[in-house]
């Protein structure tokens, strides 16, 4: 089983770690975790039981979620970068919340089987970056998805 070793999920601070998809805080979420892989981002997940649309293959809205987080975190991992920073030398990193979200379901989705999303990621605007994923199980390509995310607007970190 592939995992990710060092993920952007892990240096959100505290109080943005609770995301259903992605936060590492949230006991009942999935805890997508998106790091490199060379140039491009990956994100992978064996979907549970309970995420199934029905026997044999996985709900549609648990592959828009993990394209959704894998999104955002893209944008945040390729800016932290662009900022002259590296997972884990103790820098913050940018937080983006999701503008848009666009999923294409190519093939059914086999249950049971370890998900991977590769992200390619571009700049489009100094606030907002496009991430282009595909996402594969058994190196099968089943669904492809575009999110272009937002940098954090400060009302979200100001919510007290």
């Amino acid at each position: 089983m592939e995992e990710v070793k060092r993920a952007i999920q892990d240096e959100y601070p505290a109080d943005f770690a609770w995301c259903h998809g992605c936060g590492r805080l949230n006991e009942k979420g999935h805890h997508f975790r998106t790091g490199w892989d060379g140039e491009k981002t990956i994100t992978v997940y064996l979907p549970k039981e309970e995420h199934m649309a029905m026997p044999g293959f996985v709900y549609g809205g648990i592959i828009a979620s993990l394209i959704d987080c894998h999104g955002t975190g893209s944008a945040a991992i390729a800016l932290h970068r662009k900022n002259g920073h590296e997972l884990g030398d103790g820098v913050e990193p940018p937080r983006f919340v999701t503008g848009s979200l666009k999923v294409d379901f190519l093939k059914p989705t086999p249950a049971e089987v370890q998900l991977k999303a590769y992200g390619s990621v571009q700049e489009i605007h100094p606030k907002k970056w496009k991430v282009e994923t595909e996402v594969y199980a058994n190196d099968i390509l089943c669904a492809r998805g575009e999110v272009v995310a937002v940098i954090m607007p400060d009302s979200f970190k100001n919510n007290g």
